[in-house]
């Protein structure tokens, strides 16, 4: 593992332990040329992701990418950092899952708006936004009402 600091390839792990959802190795790192500290994350990768763009662009899925996307529709929220992480592991987990090595740009899409709606009102509507690409108020509005009818069901099915 190359050394952030330095670049040097000479690296020794000092300590490994699973993560706290045992989807991850977590492993502190030092260099031996600089002595910087570092962590890394190691996870299971069942098979080589490709997203096929809407352009019909062909590139490799890249989890830290979903993980800042769904990070800026969830800026100054209150969520537990755990639960975005085993949320985005959900969502990768689907898509290995798919039996497809490609991905449509747009089932990431729905897959991380399903997850979101549960996990968060507001960045549900920041996502949605951005994914279904607002043009006018009344785009905001149809989300709203989709979730109030939502939120609706959700309760008569609880009584």
């Amino acid at each position: 593992m190359r050394c952030p600091y330095c670049g040097s390839d000479d690296t020794q792990v000092k300590d490994s332990r699973p993560s706290e959802d045992n989807t991850s190795i977590r492993r502190r790192r030092v260099c031996a040329d600089c002595g910087g500290r570092f962590t890394t994350f190691e996870r299971i990768q069942l098979r080589e992701l490709v997203v096929l763009k809407k352009s019909g662009r062909r590139v490799p899925f890249d989890r830290d990418k979903l993980m800042r996307s769904v990070q800026v529709a969830l800026r100054k929220r209150p969520v537990d950092p755990d639960r975005v992480e085993r949320m985005i592991n959900g969502v990768v987990r689907q898509l290995e899952s798919s039996g497809e090595s490609e991905i449509n740009a747009e089932q990431i899409g729905v897959y991380v708006m399903e997850a979101l709606k549960g996990l968060d009102d507001v960045a549900y509507v920041r996502f949605a936004s951005v994914y279904r690409n607002f043009r006018e108020a009344k785009d905001f509005s149809a989300v709203l009402d989709e979730l109030s009818s939502q939120d609706l069901v959700d309760t008569e099915d609880r009584d």
